[in-house]
């Protein structure tokens, strides 16, 4: 007995077909969706992951910065007590001058030599006056030279003068007061401190 296949079956073949391209299409679709949704979370981790270490950075050099502002400010006060040091030691050292040079020129000008006028501008000191005559000025010169205290005496100038109907020499010379060494310097150069400064 011959049976005969009276159902269209090229069309279902084709739909059989369809189905399976279908099916095929949905799953190779969302197998690239689950790819791409795991490489966008692993890079969405990554970014989040590195965006947190660019804020702990920022923080730190904020941090950092304040410190940095902080030992500059300290650096700067540390400074300004130093110089202030400095200068109160300096002070310390030069408050006995004027009365070393006033005692000085009270012991070393000779007699006949008359003392017009004194001034000085820091170490260094012009004198002005009269002499007898040019070798009471040797003689002055010779004793300021000697002195602990005085140092560097040099004649500017000499020239005669009438002075109350008096042939007199006037003079005029320069010389250096010696720095005392005061006791802390004496301490940080190992030596001893110089004649008459404080101990």
């Amino acid at each position: 007995m011959i049976r005969i296949n009276l159902l269209p079956w090229r069309e279902a073949r084709r739909k059989a077909h369809n189905l399976q391209f279908f099916i095929l299409m949905g799953m190779v679709a969302g197998l690239a969706a689950s790819i791409v949704l795991l490489v966008h979370g692993y890079y969405a981790a990554r970014i989040s992951t590195q965006e947190e270490r660019n804020r702990f950075l920022k923080l730190e050099n904020t941090k950092l910065d304040k410190e940095i502002a902080e030992i500059k400010k300290l650096k700067e006060e540390i400074q300004a007590l130093l110089s202030r040091k400095q200068v109160i030691e300096t002070l310390q050292g030069d408050r006995a001058q004027t009365v070393y040079l006033l005692e000085q020129l009270v012991r070393q000008t000779p007699d006949g030599v008359y003392l017009k006028s004194i001034r000085q501008t820091g170490s260094r000191v012009n004198l002005t006056g009269y002499a007898q005559s040019n070798a009471r000025v040797s003689t002055l010169m010779r004793n300021l030279e000697a002195s602990p205290y005085l140092e560097n005496p040099g004649l500017v100038e000499i020239k005669a003068a009438n002075v109350n109907n008096k042939r007199l020499s006037e003079f005029v010379m320069n010389l250096d007061i010696k720095r005392l060494q005061t006791e802390a310097d004496a301490k940080g150069k190992g030596g001893k401190a110089a004649p008459g400064a404080k101990k």
